[in-house]
């Protein structure tokens, strides 16, 4: 049987049991059986408090709520007062219930997340499948997804097609499709094709594995309200304590010597109204619903594929006045293709300055390196052996150093890409490699002149990169890149929360980022940037907020996790985005989608709203009946409505973070 459900029969026990102690007789001697029965209902429902406040005061905790409640309750005996002291019991139980049924609720929300920890993998060992606990599993192992399994580990599929359901990970419900050569994460369910796939990450670095460590390290990121409600509490319950104290015995003893003297009415009297004030001030509607109002945001959010690595970080997104963009794989899809190729002479053929192109760019993972390689890849894929042959000396220097030490090309396009002598990634500028004696040169506009190479320059909108071969100029490739659907939207979205100002800083040309930045109507644009020169820029940009506002930066990149690092709130985009960026991150956007920003700062802006509710409502309505108790105007059901009544509320309250 679940706690929950123990807790409600103990609940529904004690209140058949203080309903036929209420029909019996005050007089008498059945008053005892009266008592008994009041008493047997309290052990019932309050054992589990008395035992608490016991253990914990043995433990050197003495002020908490247990310790009040048991306080409170007994006392409430001593007096007389039975009813009200199993009432106030009964009562604090069903708001205990509400609390652990709202964490519950809470819980489910990130339930998907925690399910996707795959039990095991499908191991393949020559001819045979051996089923394995993942983190045994290296890179390189292949292993075996069959339909309807969750994909254990990050992997290139080799064969197979399939759809996966990504709904865990991302909060789509539209399937994906995936084919041989796609790269998958751990996490998705495999729909429907069985799909051999070769293991490029250890579980331990598995995109599971790192969601999964982001939301159970979520909670130990307090936000500023979270750690006052904390200190708060610590010294609110000894203070207030020591109130009851003094207000048991200080008005009775002045009164009794100033009017007809002291007596045990009087001061029975005093003691009620001491009981009353520790009751109300039990600050468990402030220990509970706050924490629980953060933890409902965080699971709102990732019900939509927003991972929040705390309530701190809510806290600071809700004060975003500044938000600065990377481009690519930000704002644009980062699926680049070649759109343009321009050779510096007419002797020069287009396919020729590609194949150039290519050799260097052939050994980088940059997303345009990337696209030139697929390029000239369709190339070789759609023109005939006869045409192949022609090009078989695809290019010649046509200023080389040495004719006979001309870069031999013979039979590339059988064998594939040669072995590169040495090849240099320049970051921020693009790259170098060495073929035999021939050094081919291919980057920006940086490189050429870093190089001291003549070049003609690109006016036009795209990623240009420039082909230099032994520092003389054969042309330039133009790369396009498409923007998101959803930027657009996400920025005036984001205007119309009250983001004041929208920068895009980028390592690309002027003319694409200033096209990128008109088209979705950002307000600044910073273009040609290396990774040091976009923190320098974030650097100035935080001069332009508030004091109480904050500065995010959103970006995919291993170029990024610099600048994500330094601002206010750091977001990635966690889909395609680098490990390097996701973990400098504060904030992981699964879905890759710009538009899900504004989806979080609402998030936490409808969560800080919420808890401040709650602290308002519960301080005030706390303060009202202590001031009432202490001058004997309410009675213990006032004094029971401001502690578990209040409670129940913020409770419920807190439970709206969890909607959309």
């Amino acid at each position: 049987m679940s706690k929950n459900k123990k807790r409600l029969y103990r609940i529904l026990a004690a209140v058949i049991l203080f309903a036929a102690a209420s029909f019996i007789p005050q007089e008498g001697a059945v008053r005892f059986v009266r008592l008994a029965v009041f008493l047997c209902a309290f052990g019932i429902v309050g054992h589990d408090v008395l035992w608490r406040a016991v253990r914990n005061i043995a433990g050197g905790q003495v002020f908490d709520e247990n310790f009040l409640m048991a306080l409170a309750t007994i006392g409430a005996f001593f007096v007389g007062e039975y009813p009200e002291g199993v009432a106030v019991m009964i009562f604090y139980q069903v708001g205990e219930l509400f609390q652990s049924y709202a964490v519950d609720q809470s819980r489910k929300s990130i339930s998907t997340l925690m399910d996707i920890r795959p039990d095991y993998a499908n191991l393949v060992r020559g001819n045979f499948v051996e089923e394995v606990d993942p983190e045994e599993v290296c890179v390189g192992d292949i292993i075996l997804v069959k339909p309807g399994e969750k994909i254990p580990l990050d992997g290139v599929i080799l064969e197979g097609n399939t759809t996966l359901d990504t709904t865990a990970l991302t909060g789509e419900s539209l399937p994906r499709t995936a084919k041989t050569g796609d790269e998958i994460i751990s996490g998705c369910i495999n729909l429907t094709g069985t799909l051999k796939v070769r293991v490029t990450k250890e579980f331990g670095e598995s995109t599971v594995a790192k969601i999964l460590d982001l939301v159970e390290n979520a909670s130990s990121r307090k936000a500023k309200a979270e750690n006052f409600i904390t200190k708060f509490a610590k010294y609110y319950t000894p203070i207030v304590v020591i109130a009851a104290v003094a207000l048991a015995l200080i008005p009775p003893v002045i009164l009794g010597l100033t009017g007809s003297g002291f007596t045990g009415a009087l001061f029975s009297q005093w003691i009620y109204r001491a009981l009353m004030f520790l009751v109300v001030s039990c600050p468990c509607a402030l220990v509970i619903s706050i924490p629980l109002g953060f933890f409902g945001g965080i699971g709102g959010a990732s019900k939509q594929g927003i991972l929040i690595k705390g309530s701190n970080y809510m806290e600071t997104l809700a004060s975003a006045e500044v938000v600065v963009f990377d481009k690519t794989g930000t704002l644009t899809k980062g699926n680049f293709v070649v759109t343009k190729i321009a050779p510096a002479a007419d002797n020069i053929a287009e396919h020729e300055l590609l194949h150039a192109a290519a050799l260097a760019e052939h050994y980088s993972n940059h997303p345009i390196s990337l696209s030139i390689t697929k390029a000239w890849e369709e190339w070789l894929t759609t023109n005939t052996e006869s045409e192949k042959t022609t090009s078989d000396a695809a290019w010649k220097p046509q200023t080389a150093v040495n004719n006979s030490a001309d870069l031999d090309t013979a039979n590339l396009f059988d064998k594939g890409f040669p072995a590169p002598k040495d090849v240099e990634e320049i970051a921020g500028h693009g790259v170098k490699a060495t073929f035999g004696n021939h050094t081919i040169f291919a980057g920006n506009s940086r490189l050429m002149e870093r190089e001291h190479i003549a070049y003609q320059e690109q006016q036009t909108a795209g990623s240009i990169v420039y082909i230099a071969i032994d520092h003389t100029f054969y042309g330039s490739i133009v790369i396009s890149d498409e923007i998101k659907p959803d930027a657009q939207s996400a920025i005036t979205a984001l205007r119309k929360i009250g983001v004041k100002k929208q920068v895009m800083l980028t390592g690309d040309n002027r003319q694409t980022g200033e096209f990128v930045a008109k088209k979705l109507g950002l307000d600044e644009v910073y273009t040609e940037l290396l990774p040091a020169d976009k923190v320098d820029k974030v650097e100035h940009l935080f001069s332009e907020k508030s004091e109480k506002g904050s500065l995010a930066f959103v970006g995919d990149g291993i170029n990024d996790a610099p600048v994500l690092a330094r601002a206010d709130v750091g977001i990635a985009m966690g889909g395609l985005g680098s490990d390097a960026a996701i973990e400098a991150a504060d904030l992981v956007i699964m879905t890759d989608e710009p538009g899900k920003i504004a989806a979080a700062i609402q998030i936490s802006k409808k969560t800080l709203r919420i808890v401040k509710e709650n602290i308002v409502f519960a301080i005030g309505i706390k303060l009202l009946v202590l001031v009432l108790s202490a001058f004997g105007i309410s009675t213990m059901w006032e004094a029971v409505f401001a502690d578990v009544g209040v409670c129940v509320i913020a409770i419920l309250n807190s439970m709206r973070a969890l909607k959309k």
